[in-house]
């Protein structure tokens, strides 16, 4: 209910010295208003017996029918002139109820009150008191009736009636004297309460913003207390517990830094999993391999973390056995191959497991590579060296005897030695090229001029093959820091396959634009070095059989050709040289297919 303990101690008391005054307030006023009320019942009751004895000898006994009465106008007349000493209204009535007199109005108009509670109560007991509205001043009024009595018997009866106006008014004022006074006092009290109160929870607000120092990490903050009672108690044990904190703190903030110095360095993923299986630390390279972020997943449970049911069930095997556990995981999502271990942390940490990660997938990738290497390089020697073979047997045989004949099996031999020449070329200007052996004369060149060089070779290529070949790209293009032949060679390489795989009556499309925002988005793919508005970017499309999306990430890789390219011929390397050529520009190369719709190779090259 109360936000502070200030506010505990200074409103209640306020409130207790405020409901006081005003309940001693109300309770004056009742005991002064009944005061009042009992005075002027006294001086109506001396009043009364006044005027009663003034009338009495105007009255005629009751006992003596026929005796004289004074007219109603002299009873007028008397309760006027007495209502004008006494100050109230005087009324005089007769024993049958009728109104004699009065000083307020006119006793023809007024009906019989005999029915009156305080003629009543005077019929029975000689006086009679009410407290009642009345009709005829339209005010509360306060009525005392007597009985005149003439030898023994009641002749008449007096009443004497006074407004309360004024009583309520003087009550009124004694109200609003006391309520003033309450207010004051409860004013004054208040500020003698907000100052005990501040007083006294000084220290607990020292004491409070101290601590959210401490929260915050300083520890250097100290209390002074100024008294020597339990608070001041309570600041030297704070005292005391900071200085104890901070030096703990310290030491395990620095057995931390060099626990997470050691995990930072490693080149495995760690996480470390509490017994209730939440995460207590996750390095650097373990975010890097789930994609997770140490500070988002800290404090969630494994399975929140890091995803994978297979994580979970060997971090169960390994509580409940309590020895080491490992299997290999593949991460689709991320398309990576793990090797994955848990431990337990027992008996130093019981319940506690931690979780290696060894990122296998440069090593099976490796191992991908090598392998499709030697099965591609197989078969590309395998054809010519068979053919090789069979044609040096057939001679060996007697085609030799048969000049025509042999010198046809020679050509054949020759373009078999040609082959497995070029093959062995492309294969060392490869490893050149990735040993950065070969050094690019790089000078600055029209995109318009590689893009017509290439085209110019193997125009005639294309005709023979039905094909179209456009060329789009305008002459105002910054010019491009390169080697023209390279580039050419790239070009002519990636012309030659859209021809070789194009359809007759299929259409080429060679292009060349400044790289922009718009291009980005449709290349959809990462640049390299290669930034909007300062490179060129190159593009072949061609409207051939496409790239099946299983072969699409791997036709850059040495001898790896699709199903459809290997009934084509070629060694497999044109696409491994044209990739390492463009990255020794500073450049990207990629390329997107539909199957049987086509493909579109893309390389970006920085601007001069």
């Amino acid at each position: 209910m109360f936000r502070t303990i200030q506010q505990r101690i200074a409103i209640p008391y306020l409130l207790l010295i405020l409901v006081s005054m005003l309940g001693l307030g109300l309770y004056l006023s009742r005991q002064a208003r009944q005061s009042y009320l009992a005075n002027l019942q006294a001086s109506l009751a001396v009043q009364a017996s006044l005027i009663g004895d003034a009338i009495t000898p105007h009255l005629a006994p009751p006992a003596q029918p026929g005796a004289l009465q004074p007219p109603a106008a002299d009873f007028q007349s008397l309760a006027e002139r007495w209502a004008a000493i006494t100050n109230a209204r005087v009324t005089i009535i007769s024993t049958s109820g009728i109104v004699l007199g009065d000083s307020a109005r006119d006793p023809g108009e007024m009906e019989n009150h005999l029915n009156r509670p305080e003629i009543q109560q005077a019929q029975r007991s000689g006086t009679g008191t009410a407290l009642r509205f009345s009709t005829t001043t339209a005010m509360n009024t306060l009525y005392h009736a007597i009985a005149v009595k003439v030898n023994g018997e009641t002749a008449a009866y007096v009443r004497l009636g006074a407004p309360l106006e004024r009583i309520e008014q003087d009550v009124s004022a004694l109200q609003r004297a006391l309520v003033s006074v309450a207010l004051l006092a409860s004013l004054l009290a208040g500020l003698a309460a907000l100052w005990i109160a501040a007083s006294t929870t000084q220290p607990l607000r020292q004491l409070t913003e101290a601590a959210r120092r401490m929260a915050t990490g300083d520890f250097q903050g100290r209390i002074n207390p100024t008294t020597s009672d339990e608070i001041a108690d309570l600041a030297r044990a704070f005292n005391h517990l900071s200085a104890r904190l901070a030096a703990r703190i310290q030491e395990l903030e620095s057995e931390r830094s060099k626990l997470s110095a050691v995990l930072d360095e490693m080149s495995d993923g760690v996480v470390i999993v509490d017994p209730q299986g939440r995460v207590v630390i996750l390095n650097a390279i373990a975010e890097q391999i789930f994609n997770v972020e140490a500070a988002a997943v800290m404090g969630n449970t494994l399975a929140e973390a890091l995803r994978h049911h297979q994580i979970v069930e060997l971090w169960q095997q390994t509580l409940s056995s309590g020895e080491l556990h490992s299997q290999p995981l593949e991460l689709s999502a991320n398309r990576l191959y793990l090797q994955a271990a848990a431990l337990p942390m027992a008996p130093e940490n019981p319940g506690y497991v931690i979780l290696f990660f060894q990122n296998l997938t440069r090593t099976r990738y490796l191992e991908t590579v090598r392998r499709d290497f030697i099965s591609n390089l197989s078969h590309e020697l395998r054809t010519p060296l068979a053919s090789l073979k069979a044609l040096t047997e057939t001679l060996q045989e007697g085609a030799l005897d048969d000049p025509p004949a042999a010198r046809r099996f020679l050509q054949r031999i020759e373009t078999e030695v040609d082959a497995l020449s070029q093959m062995v070329n492309e294969l060392l200007e490869l490893a050149r090229i990735e040993s950065g052996k070969i050094p690019l004369k790089m000078r600055p060149v029209s995109p318009l001029e590689i893009i017509l060089a290439a085209v110019d070779r193997l125009r005639l290529q294309a005709e023979r093959a039905g094909l179209e070949v456009k060329v789009n790209c305008p002459p105002d293009l910054p010019q491009i820091l390169a080697d023209p032949l390279r580039l050419e060679q790239v070009l002519g390489n990636l012309l030659h396959n859209a021809i070789k795989f194009t359809p007759a009556g299929g259409q080429i499309i060679l292009s060349a634009s400044l790289l922009d925002t718009s291009s980005l988005n449709a290349a959809n793919a990462p640049l390299g070095g290669c930034e909007p508005n300062a490179a060129v970017l190159f593009t072949v499309e061609d409207t051939g059989v496409g790239i099946h999306p299983d072969d699409l990430p791997r036709i850059f890789e040495r001898f790896y050709k699709a199903d459809r390219a290997r009934s084509s011929g070629g060694t497999g390397l044109g696409l491994a040289i044209a990739r390492h050529t463009i990255e020794a520009h500073s450049g990207r190369i990629w390329a997107q297919s539909v199957e049987g719709q086509g493909s579109t190779f893309y390389f970006c090259i920085p601007v001069a």
